[in-house]
């Protein structure tokens, strides 16, 4: 084998002076700024320098954000700035390496956030609705998650006296941030009043509460261990901290009752309780008012339920920060540790934009991610950092056709050579974004909330588009399959690295080896 592995070397150095010999190609083909490009990239690969120990690793994880996404994206974001579209890159897409990653959950073919974090922060996979718990436990069971726990890196960070963070669009107690530092046998337990009452009498702890009390559940399981909490929270998810009486309503509650809890426990005071030099905040103005220098710990819970899609978000009662603006934010608090820091940040959205079978919404909170990999990117060292983006799992999203390049890729297919839309063999003529299955086809013209589809009777199937702008942001494509939701797909997803440790990232691997990237970078586990 070594032998072999040699001998291909050897060609491959024989072969680039004569890639390089412009006598032995037509001048306009070496001239020519794909050969050129193609030319340049080689010879940045092969220019790579490789190190193994990171000081800080940030996890990027794009919910929903399969490779059509990012396909779809990319041109969209092309296209927004007067570009065809086609040529460009997302920011992570520059990355020196990639993967192909398996997302698989032990009990499922096609598989769910919660099985899928857990495989990624915690070296393991397991089933499906189930978090931070190995695949023995019973989905639902309280009395089957003792002794099945399982240690999730920033626990691990945690220990080490790395400093933590965890920020999120989605409720900070939904399944993917929520994968970093609970265990629950099932991951529609936010709350207390989510739980089935058999589950609250076995002592199980809901998830809200778990991320309160991080600290005290972290030394309580491992003897020995000295932690002082994660120091930044960032995510929707409001009602899940507090009671559920109307006189704990936020400023900008959009219920009577903003507060899901029937325990009466306001988690907010008792958070602020716990870290008394801690701020919580829960607003654009709050959020602005942080300084990084001085501020050591803050939880901040800028909505009621989810946080708002990138393109949505000026129209919240109270403003929230972006994902970019979070991201900077956590970066400058974190990297007060002069250990070093572990920061997960997931673009939640673009998984509700799929399910609500918005591609518009979807893309552009993809694209909002990308921002937000390239302000990390600007704020950290390449040299001590490690950048991970991936995705949990894919979405049932297609791009087909046969457009024409440059040709709007919200818009409908128009063909090369061709002016007006294609025709489809039922006269009508169809877009290059479409789902397998969900609810199918609205037109909700210039609305920027994609949530806004729940509210409408399914259309699935052909509709005669011809007098429809297929590029509005109220726009929901065509779905075969008529679902009460659009679904995951289950298709391999993609994995893009840079920094220390980033050269590991590469061939198709399994989900969980996300977590032993992240390990070995900061070295987390004592030999």
């Amino acid at each position: 084998m070594q032998t072999q592995r040699s001998l291909m070397c050897g060609l491959l150095t024989l072969s680039l002076p004569l890639l390089a010999n412009a006598s032995a190609l037509p001048e306009h083909q070496t001239s020519n700024p794909w050969y050129t490009d193609g030319q340049a990239q080689l010879a940045s690969k092969l220019a790579r320098t490789q190190s193994d120990n990171a000081k800080n690793v940030i996890l990027f994880v794009g919910d929903g954000m399969g490779i059509s996404t990012l396909t779809a994206a990319r041109i969209l974001q092309g296209q927004m700035n007067g570009q065809p579209g086609e040529e460009g890159y997302l920011s992570f897409e520059t990355f020196p390496y990639t993967a192909l990653v398996k997302t698989y959950n032990v009990d499922a073919q096609t598989p769910d956030s919660a099985g899928t974090m857990t495989a990624m922060i915690s070296g393991l996979k397991t089933d499906v609705g189930v978090i931070g718990i190995d695949e023995d436990v019973e989905r639902g069971s309280c009395a089957s998650v003792s002794g099945n726990e399982v240690m999730t890196a920033i626990e691990l960070a945690e220990i080490k006296g790395l400093s933590t963070g965890v920020v999120s669009t989605a409720r900070i107690t939904h399944a993917t941030p929520a994968a970093t530092y609970a265990k629950s046998a099932d991951r529609n337990w936010e709350d207390v009043s989510d739980m089935p009452q058999d589950a609250i009498d076995g002592g199980c702890e809901d998830i809200a509460s778990q991320l309160v009390n991080f600290k005290a559940n972290l030394e309580m399981r491992i003897a020995g261990a000295h932690v002082d909490g994660t120091e930044v929270a960032f995510g929707g998810g409001r009602r899940h901290f507090l009671p559920k009486d109307p006189t704990f309503n936020s400023a900008d509650a959009v219920s009577s009752t903003e507060g899901d809890r029937t325990d009466g426990r306001d988690l907010t005071a008792e958070w602020q309780a716990s870290y008394p030099s801690g701020s919580y905040v829960m607003d654009q103005a709050g959020f602005d008012a942080i300084d990084p220098a001085s501020t050591d710990r803050v939880l901040g819970l800028f909505n009621e339920s989810h946080m708002q899609y990138e393109a949505d978000r000026d129209n919240d009662v109270a403003g929230e920060p972006s994902l970019t603006e979070m991201t900077s934010k956590a970066i400058d608090i974190l990297d007060n540790n002069d250990s070093g820091y572990l920061l997960v940040v997931e673009s939640g959205r673009i998984d509700h934009g799929h399910h609500a079978g918005s591609a518009y919404a979807a893309l552009t909170d993809t694209i909002e991610l990308a921002e937000a990999v390239q302000a990390a990117m600007d704020a950290t060292d390449p040299d001590d950092t490690l950048i991970l983006v991936t995705a949990d799992h894919s979405h049932v999203f297609t791009i087909a056709g046969y457009p024409k390049r440059g040709n709007p890729i919200l818009g409908k297919v128009v063909a090369v050579g061709q002016t007006e839309p294609t025709l489809a063999s039922d006269g009508m003529p169809y877009t290059t974004l479409g789902y397998t299955n969900g609810r199918g086809f609205a037109d909700l013209g210039d609305e920027t909330n994609a949530d806004l589809r729940y509210d409408l009777a399914d259309q699935n199937g052909r509709m005669d588009l011809s007098g429809v702008d297929t590029t509005t942001p109220g726009f929901h494509q065509e779905a075969v399959i008529p679902l009460s939701s659009e679904t995951h797909a289950g298709e391999d997803i993609s994995l893009h690295a840079m920094g220390p440790g980033a050269h590991k990232a590469h061939g198709v691997i399994e989900q969980s080896q996300v977590f032993h990237l992240i390990e070995q970078a900061l070295g987390l586990v004592q030999q």
